[in-house]
């Protein structure tokens, strides 16, 4: 059959918490305030370590990129991007209209009939109220 038991002989702690739940008064523990200055202390220590940590494995994964990079005779994406935007440059300077790749997409193309059949075909799968609103 069941027999009652009390809650301190299951769960030693127990009565503490159920004290504190009942509204009883928190028992002040003197040395609480160093406990948690030392607990801030171990998170920041911890988290100084994990940071260091991070920054080592990255560093060691740049120097095999580069092993990589200088094997196959690839560049970094800023070098390229710093050497397509150099050589526009270069090309810009002596000429007086733009090369053809600095004219934006759709701006003077012939490839406007494709997207107003791309257009038509999106179109035809609204509802009508929202066609009537794109075709105006």
């Amino acid at each position: 059959m069941f027999t009652p038991v009390s809650a301190h002989l299951l769960c030693p702690g127990a009565t503490k918490d159920m004290g504190k739940m009942l509204g009883g008064e928190e028992e002040k523990d003197p040395d609480a305030a160093k406990k948690e200055e030392e607990r801030q202390e171990a998170l920041r220590q911890q988290e100084e370590e994990r940071k260091a940590k991070h920054a080592r494995m990255e560093a060691e994964r740049e120097k095999v990129r580069q092993t990589i990079r200088d094997k196959y005779g690839l560049k970094k994406k800023e070098e390229k991007e710093a050497e397509e935007k150099a050589a526009m440059e270069q090309a810009c300077e002596g000429s007086l209209t733009r090369p053809k790749k600095a004219i934006p997409r759709g701006c003077g193309d012939d490839d406007e009939e494709d997207e107003e059949s791309i257009l038509d075909t999106v179109l035809k799968f609204l509802p009508g109220p929202l066609q009537d609103m794109f075709k105006k």
